[in-house]
């Protein structure tokens, strides 16, 4: 079974609404890696599909 973007994201959402509910303060630091995250994995997208 081959997981993609696709399948992860969501249990990535979970774990960082529950994380937000615990520590309300990690809000800033778990959008911002979840963001970056998303870029890289858009950009390598991008690069294979050029490729």
């Amino acid at each position: 079974m081959t997981f993609t973007a696709a399948h992860i994201s969501p249990f990535v959402a979970l774990l960082a609404g529950i994380l937000i509910l615990i520590m309300p303060r990690l809000l800033n630091f778990i959008v911002a890696i979840y963001l970056i995250i998303i870029g890289l994995v858009g950009l390598n997208a991008i690069y294979h599909f050029i490729r």
